[in-house]
C-alpha cells in the first residue's frame, strides 16, 4: 500500500508514533489510510452541513475496513464574494484547493482519497486535485439547497438578486425585498438551481467520479447521508481494484460529460472548468469541442434559472442517471466508460429511467434541438465567447445594438440601476478577464439588475469576465482574448454597433479593420489593480479564458 511509506518497518517508528499521538492504534495504523479533504467552514451555505456529510463518508470508510483521515480545504461563496473585491479571490481560489489538496495527499501517502465539495470553485478544484494526484478516489458533494416559497412562487438566491432591480424599477416594495429575502434561501445546501455549483456535481457523475445522485440528491435529505457512506464504502472497493480516476475520466468520459452539460443547460463556468480538470486527466479540449458536442447533443431540462424546474424535481425525475439514459438513444453517450460504482456506466444504467417527461424531455420532444451552451467566434472575440443559449429569449437569439462601455463592473451596475441603460444597448464591460480583474468576476449583480428592471428582453451584455450560473438572458461572456491582453473588445468606443447572431455561432463589432488598427496604435495596458498578495501573482500566471483559465505551466 502507498501509505507504508509512513508505517512499515522499524525506520517507521517515528513516523507511527505521531500517528499514535492522535490517538490511531495498530489496528487503526495497519489498515489503508483514506484522506478525506473535505470544505466545510461556516461561510458558505453549501458547506455548513459538510460536517455532517464527512460523518458519513468516515463511517463508510471504517464499514469497509479503512481508516479515515480527514483534512480541510479553504472555500469561498461567491454569492458573498458577489460585486466587490471579493469576487476577485474566488475563481483564483480553485487553484489554491487543487494546490492543498495535492500537497497533503502527497505529503501524507494516503492510500485513496474521498473529496467532499459543494461549491463553485471547490469542486472543480478537487477534482483536479484527484486527477492529478490519481490515486482511487471519489467524491461525494454536499447536495443542493431546497427553493425557498414567496408569495405563492418558488424562489432562490437569484430571485433576490433581481429583486434589486425591481425595487429600483418600482415593481417590488422595500418590504418585500426583505420577505424575499428571508425566504429565498431557506436552508444548507448549494444555491437552488442549475448554478455553477450543481452544474459541476452533476458533472462530477456524468464523468464518473461521483456516485448516482451526487449532484441532484438534497442537502437535507437522508438519502444524501446514505450516499456519503455508500462514497465511503466505494472508495475501499476502489483501492482493492485498483482503479484510479484518470482510469475513469478517459476522452470518452468527457464526452459524456459535455453532452450532459448541453442537455441540463448548465453554467457558463462549466467551459472554464471542464477543461481545467481535462488537462489534469490530460485529455484535451479545445474550447470550439462544445460547439460540436451542442450540435449532437439536445436540452432536455428547462431548469432554474433559464427555466422553472428545481433540482429536486430533477432528483425526483431520476437525476443525471436518467438524463443520461435518454441521451443513450443518440447514441451519443459511451456506455462503456469506468465509473466509481466499480462498473460501466452502462451497467450503472440498466434499472434506470426518467420517471418525469416534463422535467426531462425525450430526445424526439426536447426543449431545444442544440445544447445548452454555445461559443460564439468574431473580430470582437477570435478566441471565442460563450454564451448560456438556453436561457436566452428568442427575441434576443439575434440582436444588434449600440455599445454602452464601462470598464468595471460598478460603472455598469450604477449605469444600470440609473436608469441610463436603454432597451437595444449592449453594454459592455470589461478589464474584468482572469489577468484583469483580476480573477474573472461573475457579474451577476448586473445580469440580474437587467431582468429585474425589465430590459432582459431587449439588453445584451458582454464581459471578458464571466457569469454566475444563476444569469440568464443574453449574456456573453470569457470574451478572448481579454481588454487587458489587448483584446477586441478593449477597442470598443460608446456607440460602436455589436452583431450577436447566437444560432450561427457569431459575434461582430462593426467597425472596419484599418479604423481598429488605429485604435490598437493607441491603446495603452492598464495598470493592475491590484498589485500584492496572491490574486496579484495569478494575475501574472494565469492564462486566456479560452484556455480554462489554468496557470502557465
Amino acid at each position: 500500500m502507498r501509505s507504508d511509506l509512513i508505517k512499515k518497518g522499524i525506520e517507521r517508528a517515528p513516523h507511527r508514533s505521531l500517528m499514535k499521538a492522535m490517538g490511531y492504534t495498530n489496528e487503526e495504523i495497519s489498515r489503508p489510510l483514506i484522506g478525506i479533504a473535505h470544505a466545510h467552514n461556516e461561510i458558505i451555505p453549501g458547506h455548513i452541513h459538510l460536517d455532517k456529510i464527512l460523518e458519513a463518508v468516515k463511517t463508510g470508510v471504517r464499514m469497509a475496513g479503512g481508516t479515515p483521515i480527514a483534512f480541510g480545504t479553504i472555500g469561498v461563496c461567491d454569492g458573498i464574494a458577489m460585486n466587490h473585491t471579493g469576487m476577485k479571490y474566488s475563481l483564483a481560489s480553485r487553484e489554491i484547493i487543487a494546490d492543498s489538496v495535492e500537497i497533503m495527499a502527497q505529503a501524507h501517502p494516503f492510500d485513496a482519497m474521498v473529496m467532499i465539495p459543494n461549491c463553485d470553485k471547490v469542486t472543480p478544484g478537487m477534482l483536479m486535485a484527484m486527477l492529478r494526484v490519481n490515486i482511487p478516489a471519489v467524491m461525494v458533494s454536499g447536495g443542493p439547497m431546497l427553493t425557498g416559497r414567496f408569495q405563492g412562487k418558488d424562489v432562490h438566491l437569484v430571485s433576490v438578486f433581481e429583486g434589486v432591480g425591481r425595487v429600483r424599477a418600482n415593481t417590488m416594495t422595500e418590504e418585500e425585498l426583505e420577505e424575499l429575502e428571508d425566504s429565498a434561501c431557506p436552508g444548507c445546501g448549494s444555491c437552488a438551481g442549475m448554478f455553477t455549483a450543481n452544474s459541476m456535481n452533476c458533472l462530477t457523475e456524468a464523468i464518473g467520479l461521483g456516485l448516482p445522485g451526487n449532484g441532484t440528491i438534497p442537502a437535507v435529505a437522508s438519502a444524501r447521508i446514505r450516499l456519503a457512506k455508500h462514497a465511503g464504502m466505494a472508495v475501499m472497493n476502489l483501492l482493492d481494484q485498483n482503479i484510479r480516476p484518470r482510469d475513469i475520466a478517459t476522452a470518452e468520459a468527457f464526452e459524456n460529460a459535455m453532452a450532459v452539460d448541453m442537455a441540463l443547460g448548465c453554467s457558463t463556468n462549466t467551459v472554464l472548468h471542464v477543461p481545467a480538470i481535462a488537462k489534469e486527466a490530460e485529455v484535451d479540449l479545445p474550447l470550439a469541442h462544445f460547439n460540436e458536442v451542442s450540435e449532437k447533443a439536445p436540452h432536455l431540462c428547462s431548469l432554474i434559472p433559464g427555466g422553472p424546474h428545481s433540482l429536486q424535481q430533477l432528483d425526483e425525475a431520476g437525476g443525471v442517471p436518467a438524463v443520461i439514459s435518454e441521451l443513450a438513444k443518440k447514441n451519443i453517450i459511451n456506455a462503456d466508460v469506468m465509473t466509481v460504482t466499480g462498473k460501466t456506466l452502462g451497467e450503472n444504467l440498466a434499472r434506470v429511467r426518467v420517471r418525469d417527461h416534463e422535467i426531462i424531455r425525450t430526445v424526439d420532444n426536447p426543449y431545444h434541438a442544440r445544447g445548452g451552451i454555445a461559443v460564439l467566434y468574431g473580430n470582437l472575440a477570435p478566441d471565442g465567447a460563450v454564451v448560456k443559449q438556453s436561457a436566452v429569449a428568442d427575441e434576443m437569439q439575434i440582436h444588434e445594438g449600440p455599445a454602452r462601455v464601462f470598464n468595471s463592473e460598478p460603472e455598469a451596475q450604477a449605469a444600470i440601476l440609473g436608469n441610463k441603460i436603454n432597451g437595444g444597448d449592449v453594454v459592455i464591460i470589461r478589464y474584468c478577464g482572469p489577468k484583469g480583474g483580476p480573477g474573472m468576476p461573475e457579474m451577476l449583480s448586473p445580469t440580474s439588475a437587467i431582468i429585474g428592471m425589465g430590459l432582459g428582453k431587449s439588453v445584451a451584455l458582454l464581459t471578458d469576465g464571466r457569469f454566475s450560473g444563476g444569469t440568464q438572458g443574453a449574456c456573453l461572456g470569457h470574451i478572448s482574448p481579454e481588454a487587458a491582453e489587448g483584446g477586441p473588445i478593449a477597442l470598443v468606443k460608446e456607440g460602436d454597433i455589436i452583431h450577436i447572431d447566437i444560432p450561427a455561432k457569431k459575434i461582430e463589432l462593426k467597425v472596419d479593420a484599418a479604423e481598429l488598427e488605429r485604435r490598437r496604435r493607441e491603446w495603452q495596458p492598464p495598470q493592475p489593480n491590484i498589485t500584492s498578495g496572491y490574486v496579484a501573482r495569478y494575475a501574472k500566471l494565469v492564462t486566456s479564458g479560452s484556455t480554462g483559465a489554468v496557470l502557465k505551466d
